[in-house]
């Protein structure tokens, strides 16, 4: 692994503070931390398209090149430990790294490869999902991988492929994820009905309204104006029973009042 890491070209940073960061960032070079072992922390800048293309591939482990100096990190082991990254999340903007030994152990996150095609995926509606596309171990530095590779040909619908089911190079790795976190898995896709309920709404049609609701006291007294149609005066011009006209020629009735 000492042979492999591959070499970081680094030099001191002298100023810091985001206004500074940012220049060195416009001129290439992106800023970092190196500390641990006992020593103190100390404020780097590294190659950036260098440092990231390697970052990038999935390279954790690296050595220090400090060109012209004789520094006392010159040829150190440093593992990244931390990236920080800009407010979109898509450019590295600096890096953390700790120093170790070959012969450290150390947790670290090893990112999962998906290899082939599952058979699942030839049934309708199957899609692959990949809900951990990293596992975190404990391992020696000299043992850290880039990745680990797992192959889903017999992947079927219904049935995935947990955390503790990925091989791994040696029995020295130690699994920190939970190891019935799903690395792999085919479902069938659910199409939500949306659309379906929206054409039955649109033939239903809109409600209509042919009148105004009435108000509470506009009903009470709706009520009370219906209860006393029973008795509704007669129609116009009527004259009541007790007075009408006798016919021509007609005697009175008996008891009537005489006339004078």
């Amino acid at each position: 692994m000492h042979e492999k890491a591959p070499l970081l070209t680094a030099k001191h940073r002298e100023r810091l503070g985001s206004r500074y960061s940012r220049r060195y960032r416009d001129k290439g070079e992106l800023p970092g931390v190196v500390y641990g072992r006992g020593k103190d922390p100390v404020s780097v800048l590294l190659n950036a398209e260098e440092a990231i293309k390697h970052i990038t591939k999935g390279e954790k482990v690296f050595r220090l090149d400090f060109p012209g100096h004789k520094d006392i990190d010159e040829g150190q082991m440093v593992l990244v430990r931390d990236l920080q990254f800009d407010y979109l999340g898509t450019n590295i903007v600096h890096v953390d790294m700790t120093r170790v030994s070959l012969t450290d152990r150390v947790r670290t996150k090893v990112a999962i490869h998906l290899l082939g095609e599952a058979k699942g995926l030839k049934q309708a509606g199957a899609i692959l999902m990949h809900p951990n596309a990293t596992l975190e171990v404990e391992c020696a530095v000299s043992e850290i991988p880039e990745f680990i590779e797992v192959r889903i040909e017999d992947l079927d619908v219904g049935h995935g492929i947990t955390a503790a089911e990925v091989v791994w190079p040696s029995d020295n790795f130690k699994l920190l994820t939970d190891k019935h976190a799903m690395v792999a898995q085919i479902v069938i896709q659910v199409e939500e009905k949306v659309a379906e309920a929206a054409v039955v709404d649109a033939a239903a049609g809109p409600e209509v309204l042919t009148a105004k609701k009435p108000a509470e006291g506009e009903a009470a007294a709706g009520a009370k104006g219906a209860a006393g149609a029973k008795g509704a005066a007669p129609a116009k011009d009527a004259k009541a029973a007790g007075g009408a006209k006798p016919a021509a020629g007609a005697k009175p009735a008996a008891g009537g009042a005489a006339k004078k």
